[in-house]
């Protein structure tokens, strides 16, 4: 590392593993996962929204991948949230209890 000893941009692996913030490992059947349709905010455009998700950003995108290819339409994955497009809420529900959560419709 060199004189004085810290540095903001370490390359210790040790101090880099310290800095990412680790999300608790709640078991993925007591996680409260919802899953509804809205409109809100899309200019009109349905889309099915999935909330609740206790996952890294990495199992989130993978999860992500797997709806979009169970569903066969787009998506995205933000602050949280899982977006697909369209109202998917009854192949979402399913795709999410094969992966061994315990989902719940939401909102109407």
């Amino acid at each position: 590392m060199g004189k004085g000893g810290w540095s903001e941009f370490s390359s210790d692996p040790a101090a880099l593993r310290r800095a990412q913030p680790e999300v608790p490992q709640t078991p993925r059947a007591q996680q409260r996962v919802r899953v509804q349709r809205t409109r809100a905010g899309k200019k009109g455009k349905t889309v099915t929204q999935v909330t609740g998700l206790e996952l890294t950003d990495a199992d989130a995108k993978a999860l992500l991948k797997q709806l979009k290819g169970a569903i066969g339409s787009g998506g995205s994955f933000k602050d949280g949230v899982i977006e697909l497009q369209g109202d998917q809420v009854t192949k979402v529900l399913q795709t999410l209890e094969q992966q061994g959560f315990r989902p719940k419709q939401a909102g109407g």
